[in-house]
C-alpha cells in the first residue's frame, strides 16, 4: 500500500520498552514513497502531560481516525513494511501545517550554510 504524507496511520512501534502498537503519522514523501519500500514517520500520544516545542496538540484528532484526544511528538522513526502500517486517517490541513513546523523545529536546517556544519 501507499501511503501520503500526513496520513494516520497504526504501526508496530518500536519504543524504550519493546514493540507497541500505535498511531503515527506519515511524514515521508512521495517521491521518497517511490524509490524506497519503507515509510518515515512521527509518533502520536495520548500523553498530554510535559509537553515540548516540538510537540503538537492535534485538534482535530476525531476526524484523522483517532479514538482519543492525541498529540504529535516528533520522535521519529523510518519503519519497514514489515511494521505492519495501517491506515486509519488522515491530519486535517491545520494539523498538517502544525505538525509539519514541529518536524522543522525538531531537525538541523538543511541547508549549505557554513554555520550549521560544526
Amino acid at each position: 500500500m501507499t501511503f501520503n504524507p500526513g496520513d494516520v496511520v497504526t504501526v508496530d512501534f518500536p519504543g524504550v520498552s519493546g514493540v507497541k502498537r500505535r498511531p503515527a503519522v506519515v511524514l515521508s514523501s512521495t517521491t521518497y514513497h517511490a524509490t524506497r519500500p519503507d515509510v518515515i514517520v512521527g509518533l502520536i500520544t495520548t500523553q498530554t502531560t510535559s509537553l515540548g516545542t516540538t510537540d503538537y496538540v492535534l485538534q482535530d484528532w476525531a476526524t484523522a481516525g483517532l479514538r482519543v484526544a492525541s498529540v504529535f511528538r516528533s520522535f521519529i522513526v523510518t519503519l519497514p513494511p514489515s511494521a505492519n502500517l495501517v491506515l486509519i486517517g488522515h491530519l486535517s490541513e491545520r494539523d498538517w501545517k502544525d505538525v509539519r513546523a514541529c518536524v522543522k523545529v525538531a531537525l538541523a536546517e538543511l541547508d549549505d550554510s557554513p554555520d550549521t556544519l560544526s
